[in-house]
């Protein structure tokens, strides 16, 4: 028995029970000790697992290694057995590595810089209850994928929900309140039927060891049973991965996250979702898979044109991704609907190039979101090339990633995936497979489509600002929009609904500056210097209602917009060194899950 995966979930969890010690009353020291502690136990648990790929063996990575099998409840034969093979260990390194980086993220700026958690704030941040829940949030992610007994794998995959609901209900948004609960209203009625699959399969066959059952292939279940079971633990991850049309939470939650929530929600959280079609939908109930399959890659090629289509229409940049994120999973179940070693591998692998590429684009647009005070792509106003040429250069540099262009890692689980629908498993009718991969194909050109209209709109083309006019009334006379522990303007009790806000304010919106006129239907609202200036250095701004001004002639506002800082390259350049090797060397990760790939398909 191996104690090394024990250790792995016991630090994260043990430095979430030290922060319910008291501490002192100092509260700049209370502060430093709160950003050493997120970072060093994040570094040190992402430590751990870069000990555990040294000590994997790769010549048997279908074997599973490091294995605790420990009893957790002999009355039930329930045991607290752990394991990790080629299929979770890319998935735990990236868990380690997000967490590890959103806390460099928090902990290396300036305390009072504008998207610091962990700095004090009028009204309060709560910084202790931010890493409290980080971290926990952290010991659910990586017990999700080292669990091999199903009763624990779905213990973990719970534990994820209550963390997540916080990161979002309380440092979120102004609709963040609305946004969690929707998220936790989805997940837990995700759960439900999934809890009811797993005991299908438990009173089926007496046992809920993953690896036992997975040997067994469907053995003492009926091809009746198992497509019933398939369907209602393939609803429990429909709804985590999201699919259509089990989707609708993911967007709200997005938008209204801060940073590092939507960096781990969209890098990690949904990948627990394909993870559990892979470890156990497929291998333990290969009749169910087979019977569903076809209607499994129609969902997935629903969602990938569904979600091109959604991201064309968004005004709001977070809210843009998100939508590709219901597209690019979409990729992913269709690899796995095709039930061969060639999609699922590309399932897999598009599973871990999303997390990579997505919190690198989540990085990105919230440090656009800080700085602009919006993430409205109207309201940015174009031309950020011209203003923050190196934080508009990595915005493209993720874009192209994520539109799959050969060389980076986001190709290769999209082209696998197709090329697993042109020729699918024995017994799945092939000319209705073409369908699904013509209709991926057209999924890819709507992809380029959105993420270069995006880019021309946000990074390219003169400049213009829009300013809220209520908010200029109110710089000229001297006050400004109190903010709330966000950074969000009148976000202290949660806010309106965006849709009630973009109804009452749009109207209102006055575009100023850079050399590009207004729209006609827009009422233009001259900005003085003073007002000028006020909003150049004013706090948080309500996002896609106001904006601080720039204008060449005074030399304000967004001309002082400092552009990409150390502690965000700190952040961001190892995601964008693995999606170079990710895409420039594919047989780094393939290496790794071909071979248990082919075990759980059946493969030879």
């Amino acid at each position: 028995m191996s104690w090394m995966l024990i250790v792995l979930l016991g630090v994260p969890l043990a430095g979430a029970a030290a922060l319910l010690a008291p501490f002192g009353s100092d509260v700049a020291a209370r502060g430093r000790l709160l950003r050493v502690h997120g970072l060093v136990v994040s570094g040190l648990t992402f430590a751990l697992s870069v000990v555990l790929v040294a000590a994997f063996d790769y010549g048997d990575a279908a074997r599973v290694q490091f294995a605790t099998d420990l009893a957790w409840i002999p009355g039930l034969d329930l045991r607290f057995h752990l394991g990790v093979d080629g299929i979770s260990l890319p998935l735990v390194v990236l868990t380690t590595l997000l967490t590890f980086l959103c806390f460099v993220y928090l902990c290396r700026g300036r305390a009072d810089g504008p998207g610091q958690l962990l700095g004090p704030r009028p009204g309060g941040n709560r910084p202790r209850a931010l890493v409290f829940t980080l971290l926990v949030l952290e010991v659910g992610m990586i017990g999700t994928f080292l669990a091999l007994d199903l009763l624990l794998f779905f213990v973990f995959f719970e534990v994820v929900l209550i963390p997540m609901y916080f990161v979002i209900a309380i440092w979120g948004g102004r609709a963040r309140r609305a946004a969690a609960i929707k998220f936790i209203l989805y997940t837990l009625l995700g759960s439900v039927v999934l809890l009811l699959g797993l005991l299908l399969i438990w009173s089926q066959t007496g046992t809920l060891d993953m690896i036992a059952l997975a040997r067994a292939r469907g053995t003492g279940m009926s091809p009746a049973v198992q497509t019933i079971a398939f369907l209602a633990v393939g609803i429990g991850f429909a709804v985590k991965t999201p699919m259509w049309p089990l989707h609708t939470w993911l967007p709200d939650a997005h938008t209204e996250a801060p940073t590092v929530g939507s960096v781990l929600l969209a890098g990690v959280l949904l990948k627990m979702g394909t993870y559990g079609f892979a470890r156990v939908a497929i291998p333990i109930l290969p009749d169910g898979a087979a019977a569903m399959a076809p209607w499994l890659g129609a969902f997935a090629v629903i969602g990938i044109v569904y979600g091109s289509l959604a991201c064309l229409a968004q005004r709001d940049l977070k809210r843009m991704i998100a939508y590709s994120s219901v597209g690019h999973m979409g990729f992913v179940l269709l690899g796995f609907a095709t039930l061969t070693p060639a999609g699922v591998n590309g399932a897999l692998f598009g599973n871990i190039a999303h997390g990579l590429i997505t919190a690198l684009l989540f990085f990105v647009a919230g440090a656009i979101k800080e700085r602009y005070g919006t993430s409205d792509m109207p309201a940015l106003g174009g031309g950020m090339l011209t203003r923050l040429p190196r934080l508009a250069s990595l915005l493209t540099f993720a874009c192209v990633a994520s539109l799959g262009l050969p060389g980076l890692a986001g190709f290769w689980g999209e082209m696998l995936a197709l090329l697993g629908a042109f020729e699918p498993a024995a017994g799945l009718s092939r000319p209705l497979y073409l369908v699904f991969m013509a209709l991926g194909g057209l999924g890819t050109v709507l992809t380029a489509a959105y993420f270069l209209l995006m880019l021309s709109r946000v990074t390219h083309g003169r400049g213009t600002e829009t300013v809220h006019v209520p908010v200029l009334a109110a710089a000229a006379a001297g006050g400004l929009p109190s903010t709330g522990p966000t950074g969000e303007e009148g976000d202290h009790d949660g806010g309106a609904p965006a849709g009630e806000a973009g109804e009452k304010e749009g109207p209102l919106m006055a575009t100023v500056g850079g050399g590009g006129a207004p729209p006609p239907a827009t009422p233009a609202t001259p900005a003085t210097p003073a007002t000028a200036a006020a909003l150049g250095t004013s706090g948080g701004s309500r996002a896609g209602a106001t904006s601080r001004v720039a204008s060449g002639a005074t030399g304000t506002g967004r001309s002082r917009m400092s552009d990409v800082s150390g502690h965000e390259l700190a952040a961001w350049v190892p995601l964008i060194a693995l999606i170079l090797l990710f895409g420039l060397w594919p047989k780094a990760l393939l290496l790794l899950t071909d071979p248990v790939v082919r075990t759980l398909v059946g493969a030879p």
